[in-house]
């Protein structure tokens, strides 16, 4: 405008000479002071650093979005819905702070953040190690979203295989569609990249997190905020898995309540970081005393002589036969229960069937829970009573990362002949993984490459009938000459019992002199007899058409463990060992030469010793293996961890002495037991340690193989 004016004013005619002067004067001072402006370069806006309150902010904002991506893996991708595992999300986890004082959330940060303080020591940059953690978190929950929707599992230690020679197998979690979901990925991760950019600009301290003159003390203050945050997380994750260890009991102190049946839930109900921490270093067993390769050779030595003594007498070969394996989900005669009476009895066929050939009593380590335990015990005659309490599941915390898995399908050879029916989810206890590794071929199931042929249900209830699943095997066994080794786990008595049937002719009452039942309870129980006695009928029936194979079959039946439905009798202690019986037979059929057998001393048994019984049953020979198990069981009918009336939890007892029964049914006393009995409990845990948790002296001794024909 000063220019203008001036322009005018030189250019106008008659103007008075004082204005012009003025105006002149004016405008040339505004053009002067102008082009001084503009010859002078701009100077930048400047920055403050960010102080260190906001850094401190900003570290808690960051590690509960790595902590919340992680948690999406765990969470959107379930589709499935579980009866007895309820879709935790994120805002469950924050919401059960407030309503429950359970703070799993704060211990997944705390974890997350101690990896966090790692990166920021290492790279020194905030707006650099912040996208380099949460693209790692990105990363590891699109991973564990493709694995839970293509097996419902969730990412375990075992799986770091895939990290070596089997990474090219990770494609097998990939779904269809994957591309759009890593592209969701990659724009979220571009979104936090552009953040950090940003905050980096108009941060003047630009990220540096330790600035100081003297370059060795910055060097020994990242050293120092290095090694400190490992050394715990070291200890920690060495020590989480250990029952009474400080680690432990931090974590249940925060909230951690292991749920490791259904490995996406556990993930989801404490977070996917505690679970899989607490699953990286679990107590398998102490060492026992003397342990050393020549012990091992002497036990071996002293269980083959013990083993062809014992074969000089038998005349068979458990492979000459077909072995079935049925556990039946919560299988038990309720009448045994302490202060309930029914109007009929729910399992006359079995109660029969236990009359007429080896059978009994079987003790059971779970009580409304803990199937996989029993089934484990059954396979590998292992006992859950030599273990150390903290290691609760060994499909989850054992048999994954173990590097020698015998297992009584073994004997049978080629994998071709072991199979494995579960009407059911394959990755429930991680069966499908540990059945690859035990040597099954197949393992039908409700989903994935073998599913199971027949799927029928009763009624309301949501399981696949035991009658269905009888059948599935039995189209198996009827098609094929060969011999096998059958592991067959049903589902139709699972809980809850929710008055699943529509003509229920059973009901129940208290007997004279004990608590009256709850509504709840006697509706409980009323299901679950019906249930029971469904199975029953489907069993007998299921023996009757094996008995019309043409080739020898021998099949080992027993429930798993009692339902939790009895809250009366569970509130008195004294019933705790009639809670933790359930029934068990061994079976063969008319082409077998073992038909009509009953073992001495069968009365009581646990798990750990059906393939022996399995074997003395069919006057079959045995490995020392078996010939140890079969002196264990002449003078320790049954063995278990401690046990108690709660419906099974994932927390063993820390303190106690197992549970032993003798020939009778009398719990037995360690501290009173003959020299021969202690001597045999002890070479146990030497076997059982250098199996599992030792060096495996065993395997090069033919300790677990078959006798040669």
């Amino acid at each position: 405008m000063p220019t203008m004016v001036a322009v005018c004013v030189k250019e106008g005619a008659g103007t008075d000479p004082m204005v012009q002067d003025m105006s002149e004067s004016t405008g040339m001072a505004d053009i002067e002071e102008l082009d001084i402006k503009r010859a002078q370069p701009r100077t930048k806006r400047r920055h403050k650093p960010f102080p260190g309150w906001l850094y401190a902010v900003l570290f808690l904002v960051f590690d509960f979005a790595a902590v919340a991506i992680l948690q999406w893996g765990v969470t959107m991708s379930s589709t499935r819905v579980e009866l007895s595992s309820p879709l935790v999300g994120l805002g469950d986890l924050i919401v059960k702070m407030f309503t429950k004082a359970n703070f799993v959330l704060v211990l997944n940060m705390i974890l997350v953040g101690v990896i966090y303080m790692v990166l920021l020591m290492l790279i020194n940059r905030f707006w650099i190690a912040t996208p380099v953690l949460l693209a790692v978190a990105i990363v590891i929950a699109v991973i564990e979203h493709f694995k839970i929707g293509i097996r419902y599992e969730a990412i375990l230690p075992s799986d770091l295989g895939f990290l070596g020679s089997n990474t090219g197998n990770l494609m097998s979690f990939v779904p269809a569609g994957w591309q759009w979901v890593v592209l969701g990925a990659v724009a979220v991760f571009a979104a936090i990249v552009a953040l950090c950019v940003g905050l980096n600009r108009i941060d003047a301290r630009h990220g540096r997190m330790i600035r100081t003159a003297n370059p060795g003390m910055a060097a020994a203050v990242r050293l120092l905020l290095i090694l400190c945050p490992a050394l715990f997380l070291g200890v920690y994750t060495m020590h989480v898995g250990t029952v009474g260890s400080w680690a432990n009991v931090f974590s249940s102190a925060l909230g951690d309540i292991p749920s490791m049946w259904d490995s996406v839930y556990d993930a989801q109900r404490n977070g996917p970081v505690v679970a899989f921490v607490r699953q990286l270093n679990p107590k398998v067993m102490d060492e026992p005393e003397g342990y050393s390769e020549e012990t091992m050779r002497e036990v071996a030595a002293r269980y083959a002589d013990a083993a062809d003594a014992m074969n000089e007498t038998r005349s068979e070969y458990l492979d000459e036969s077909t072995v079935i394996f049925v556990l039946n989900e919560s299988f038990s005669d309720p009448s045994r229960v302490p202060g309930i009476e029914l109007n009929q009895e729910a399992t006359p066929e079995v109660d029969a069937i236990r009359e007429q050939t080896t059978g009994g009593l079987m003790l059971s380590s779970g009580y409304g829970g803990g199937t996989a335990n029993l089934e484990y015990m059954s396979l590998t005659g292992m006992s859950m009573a030599n273990f150390n309490s903290s290691l609760t599941s060994p499909y989850q915390q054992l048999v994954p990362s173990q590097r020698w898995t015998p297992s009584v399908n073994q004997m049978w050879g080629d994998a071709e002949n072991s199979l494995g029916f579960h009407p059911y989810e394959p990755s429930m206890y991680s069966r499908a993984t540990n059945y690859r590794k035990f040597g099954f071929s197949h393992f039908y199931t409700l989903e994935g490459d073998d599913v199971i042929a027949h799927r029928d249900t009763i009624d309301k209830s949501p399981y696949v009938s035991d009658a269905a699943t009888y059948r599935s095997v039995l189209d198996e066994v009827g098609s094929t000459d060969a011999n096998q080794f059958i592991s067959v786990i049903t589902m139709q008595n699972h809980m809850p019992y929710n008055d699943w049937y529509s003509d229920n002719e059973f009901t129940v009452t208290n007997t004279d002199g004990a608590e009256p039942l709850g509504e709840d309870e006697t509706r409980e129980i009323e299901t679950y007899a019906k249930g029971v006695s469904l199975s029953d009928k489907a069993t007998a029936e299921f023996l009757d058409e094996l008995d019309a194979i043409d080739k020898p079959i021998t099949v080992v039946f027993y429930g798993d463990h009692l339902p939790g439905i009895y809250s009366t009798a569970g509130e008195d202690q004294n019933n705790s060992l009639a809670l933790h019986l359930t029934d068990y037979f061994i079976w063969s059929n008319k082409a077998s030469s073992s038909q009509g057998t009953k073992n001495e001393n069968s009365d009581y048994t646990s798990p750990n010793y059906f393939i022996a019984q399995a074997a003395e049953h069919m006057n079959a020979k045995v490995s020392p293996f078996l010939a140890f198990l079969t002196q264990m069981h002449e003078h320790v009918s049954a063995m278990e961890p401690p046990v108690v009336n709660n419906i099974q939890g994932w927390s063993r007892i820390p303190e106690g002495q197992p549970i032993y029964l003798d020939a009778d049914g009398n719990p037995m006393v360690e501290s009173e037991m003959d020299a021969a009995t202690r001597q045999l409990l002890e070479d146990y845990k030497l076997i059982q340690y250098d199996v599992t948790a030792g060096d495996g002296y065993l395997k090069d001794l033919g300790f677990m193989d078959a006798p040669e024909r």
